[in-house]
């Protein structure tokens, strides 16, 4: 399962479901592809997708966490 403690568990880098991976993915891909249009372009909306997605992982790991003890 992606949510299992392992030693080096980092809560500031939380595992990512299938799901998740590829949700940022594809955002990263969109981001690629504005950068390809200049300089000026604005990635702020991409950029608070990606931190919505990786807060909604570490979300769910530390309920995770919490229920396995």
């Amino acid at each position: 399962m992606a949510t299992q403690k392992t030693p080096d568990y980092d809560p500031q880098n939380p595992p990512l479901t299938a799901g998740e991976y590829l949700r940022a993915s594809w955002t990263i891909a969109r981001m690629c592809k504005r950068s390809l249009a200049g300089d000026n372009v604005h990635q702020a909306d991409l950029e608070r997708k990606i931190d919505r997605i990786i807060d909604g992982a570490r979300a769910r790991a530390e309920k995770d966490l919490k229920n396995r003890k």
